[in-house]
This record gives structure tokens, C-alpha cells and sequence, in this order.
């Protein structure tokens, strides 16, 4: 490894370990809260849900597979893939307040509209990094792990701890993972951003807050995104 990819290894490690970290009070709190809720809903609504997320990220993911351009990062270092990834999350996280701004000020209606308009921006941008990062997203094992990555940014504790294991353990798990457990993903979304969105739907301060959460969702989801592609890319522990 050379200076870039020792620091880099670094970082992983300590992004690692603030993910094992417990969330706070009011996050636990939350978390419990809503969790009682899921339980009063009707499990047919919960199907209904889970149906309309699935069919709403597949056509995403089909869409950002067609609109993304193959291999950016090929031949470049990892650090020229980390800046190339972060000027493009800088692009993202403008679109994304800017939409957040935009249908915050619109109350109800297209506040409503801003969970899909939202989603399909970081869908795309999931995909922008698996090409820079060297992974070819016509592979299906590929457009899961990006869908794994997404599962990681927004989920409670127990499930960021599991997800980080199957992520950390990609090339030995992905044969035993044929599709996503499409309930939790939807479910651990949702309770992450509920409480977000729903401030959103408030007059006078509903452009204000869908612009800062949105910009702040894409910041996490960078992260996330750099963070679990670096982990596969830097599987060999250092040298010293």
C-alpha cells in the first residue's frame, strides 16, 4: 500500500467503529417509538408499502444503470477516485437541497413528492460511485451491494451492525443473498427519515428544513458510499 491507501485504511477503520457505536438517546428513542407504530400498522399495508418501495428503487436502479457512465475511474489511483467521488457528491447534495427546498415550500402535496424525487437522486448517486470506484453496476451482485450500501446509511443500530458485516464480508457472503429483505429495507428507511420529512410538511419552515436534511442525507450517504468501496478495495491490511 502506498501513503494515500495507509490513510485511507485508516479512515475505514475509524468509520467502522463509529458505526459500532450505540446511537444516542433521542435516535433510541425514536427508533422505539416508531417500532411500536409499525406494529399497530395492518400487515397488508406493510405489503403494500414494501410493494410500492421495491417497484419504486428497482425502476430507479434500472434507470441510473442506463444513465450512468460505465468505468469513470479506470486507471486512476485511489485517490484520484476519492476526489473525482467527493466533486461529484458536492453536485449531488446541491440537486438534492435544492429539490428538498423546492418541494418543502410546496406544502403537503409535493412535500409527498419528495420521498421519490429524493430517492432516485441517491440512487444515482450509488451508481456514479460504483463506476468511479472500478464496479460494473449491469451485474446484479453489484446493483445489490448498492442497495446494501443504501441499507447501511439509513437503518437503526442492530441492522447498520449487520449490514456492515455482510458488507465487510461481500465476496463470501453475496452468493447466499438472491434478493433483499424488501419489508426491512422499506421499514428502517422510513422510521430514518420519518421525523425529517414530516417537519418538512410544516409551512414557513418547510423549504428551510428539506433543504438542509436533504443536503445532510446525501453527505451520510457519501460517507457510507466512499467508506464500503474503499473497504473492498483495501481488503489486504497494511504492510508496516
Amino acid at each position: 500500500m502506498n501513503e494515500y491507501e495507509l490513510k485511507a485504511y485508516d479512515e475505514v477503520a475509524a468509520w467502522k467503529r463509529k458505526l459500532n457505536k450505540r446511537s444516542g438517546i433521542l435516535a433510541r428513542a425514536s427508533k422505539k417509538a416508531q417500532t411500536k407504530v409499525n406494529q399497530l400498522i395492518p400487515e397488508k399495508v406493510h405489503q403494500i408499502l414494501t410493494e410500492s418501495i421495491k417497484n419504486m428503487v428497482k425502476a430507479t436502479l434500472a434507470g441510473s444503470n442506463i444513465t450512468t457512465k460505465k468505468q469513470q475511474g479506470t486507471g486512476l489511483t485511489l485517490a484520484s477516485k476519492d476526489e473525482l467521488l467527493n466533486k461529484k457528491l458536492e453536485g449531488y447534495k446541491r440537486t438534492a437541497a435544492v429539490e428538498g427546498a423546492g418541494t418543502g415550500a410546496g406544502g403537503i402535496l409535493l412535500g409527498m413528492a419528495d420521498f421519490p424525487l429524493l430517492l432516485s437522486i441517491k440512487m444515482k448517486f450509488l451508481f456514479e460511485a460504483a463506476s468511479i470506484y472500478g464496479f460494473d453496476t449491469s451485474k446484479y451482485e453489484e446493483r445489490l451491494f448498492i442497495l446494501y450500501v443504501f441499507q447501511l446509511a439509513f437503518s437503526s443500530d442492530a441492522q447498520r451492525k449487520e449490514t456492515l458485516d455482510v458488507l465487510e464480508n461481500w465476496e463470501s457472503r453475496k452468493s447466499e443473498l438472491l434478493e433483499l429483505d424488501w419489508q426491512q429495507f422499506q421499514q428502517e428507511y422510513r422510521d430514518y427519515i420519518d421525523f425529517t420529512k414530516m417537519l418538512q410538511l410544516l409551512p414557513g419552515i418547510g423549504a428551510v428544513v428539506g433543504a438542509y436534511a436533504n443536503y445532510n442525507l446525501l453527505d451520510q450517504l457519501g460517507e457510507t458510499a466512499q467508506n464500503a468501496y474503499r473497504m473492498r478495495i483495501l481488503q489486504t491490511p497494511p504492510q508496516m
